[in-house]
């Protein structure tokens, strides 16, 4: 897609189908939404990774939702996912640990990279709630991933401005930023013009109402986690269209040559 790489942080194949029909160079393809994305089933990365033609295929390795520290069990969980996301024909996988004083977990992190030896490797936002961003990005540098998925350490991309305008500068060409969290056809061309970022991560959904005839609303499968049930998120074809053109000016048909 020449000067920018567009990757859409998809909950299901039918989303993933709308980010391939919409332009979408890759796709992080993801479970669990509501707790900032898991890992997805055997099911759907296989799948996915039959009907993406052409557009690269992400999975995220994330165990369970909440913070960044994992057990041995969890570490062991995420090699064999790993093994099974290259297995199913991925792309890359995305992951990050981090120690209890909020460092980079480079033990850890030496075991998925090569477990992941091959596949493209993104550290993924636990990099934004790290102790110091800037001995974080050296190390995860030196680790040999592909790229860092960040908000600058902020609740939205476009609020982390100033410190991913300071990390691509450090950066220098080393390895990418993917900017991400809130991203969208309103702000996209603004956070690429004030960082000089030229890969983003959005979602481009749009809530869908649920075809049930008959609801129950007095039930909530989600615990005491608050979820419409008769709702649901879905990256749409025309919001990855408007997202991509907000930034390159292009149409549709251009964006491919």
């Amino acid at each position: 897609m020449g000067k920018y790489q567009f990757e859409i942080c998809t909950n299901s194949v039918e989303s993933c189908l709308a980010a391939q029909e919409g332009g979408a160079d890759r796709v992080e393809l993801c479970a669990g939404i509501p707790e900032g994305g898991t890992t997805p089933s055997y099911g759907e990365i296989a799948i996915a990774r039959e009907v993406l033609t052409h557009t690269r295929l992400h999975v995220i390795i994330r165990p369970r939702g909440g913070d960044f520290l994992y057990s041995d069990i969890e570490i062991r969980t995420m090699l064999k996912d790993i093994e099974i996301a290259r297995k199913l024909g991925a792309d890359g996988v995305v992951f990050g640990c981090l120690t209890a004083e909020g460092e980079v977990d480079l033990p850890v992190m030496q075991k998925l990279m090569e477990a992941a030896q091959g596949l493209s490797v993104t550290f993924h936002r636990a990099f934004d709630v790290c102790h110091n961003p800037q001995r974080a990005l050296e190390q995860i540098i030196k680790l040999g991933c592909n790229r860092i998925l960040t908000s600058g350490q902020q609740p939205t991309a476009e609020l982390g401005i100033p410190l991913l305008e300071e990390l691509q500068k450090q950066a220098a060409g080393r390895i990418t930023l993917l900017a991400g969290c809130g991203v969208n056809e309103n702000n996209i061309a603004h956070i690429a013009t004030e960082t000089g970022i030229r890969e983003f991560h959005f979602s481009a959904r749009e809530t869908i109402e649920s075809k049930m005839l008959h609801r129950n609303g007095t039930v909530s499968m989600g615990g005491t986690v608050n979820i419409e049930e008769y709702q649901r998120p879905i990256t749409t074809v025309e919001r990855v269209k408007e997202t991509i053109k907000a930034l390159t000016g292009l149409k549709q048909e251009e964006a491919y040559k």
